[in-house]
């Protein structure tokens, strides 16, 4: 199962992160939610660090690591395009609708996407796949990737949040995460 970060008893709300497949590698020199490699192929890249590191490596690190990971993946990284972010979009609150989902913030980013949702009766894991497996299945149907394509690493990753303050954060992170990354606000969908 993937990396699940629960804080205290009482949870408030899930901040479900999806991963583009191959541009976060478990053995990341940045640090990773993975407490394992779970492919020998990925071993030569270098130790795990659980968790964000302290001191980030440089891009020009990132970019020979990613070099070197790339040549090990089974299916090519895509990095979403604004139309591909739209159909994406369109897919989560698609399941926000169908499951009953209420969604305090969603981000969709060009290799990653944030979702801040109260919680449900659905797992916050459960809710990651629910999220992952429309998303993938609309970028298929609209013809985006290949039909075989994973689109999204294959581990959920779910940050638990138990206090209004914690939930409020996760919230402005997530509304704060596009310009971060050249993209404007209307790269957020709201449920």
């Amino acid at each position: 199962m993937g990396k699940v970060i629960r804080i205290g008893k009482g949870i408030l709300a899930h901040h479900p992160v999806l991963h583009g497949y191959g541009h976060w590698i478990p053995n990341d020199p940045r640090g990773s939610g993975s407490g394992e490699v779970r492919e020998e192929k990925f071993d030569g890249l270098g130790p795990i660090h659980l968790g964000r590191k302290r001191d980030q490596p440089s891009k020009e690190e990132l970019k020979k690591f990613y070099a070197k990971a790339e040549e090990l993946l089974s299916f090519e990284t895509i990095w979403f395009d604004e139309r591909m972010r739209q159909v994406i979009a369109e897919a989560f609150a698609r399941v926000t609708k169908e499951r009953g989902y209420t969604v305090w913030a969603c981000a969709v980013l060009q290799n990653h996407a944030h979702v801040v949702d109260r919680v449900h009766r659905d797992s916050g894991e459960m809710m990651w796949l629910h999220y992952a497996v429309a998303s993938r299945d609309a970028l298929r149907q609209a013809g985006l990737v290949p039909p075989n394509h994973p689109v999204w690493s294959n581990r959920p990753y779910v940050v638990y949040k138990t206090t209004v303050p914690l939930v409020r954060r996760a919230v402005k992170y997530v509304q704060d995460n596009p310009p971060k990354h050249g993209l404007s606000r209307a790269s957020i969908i709201h449920g």
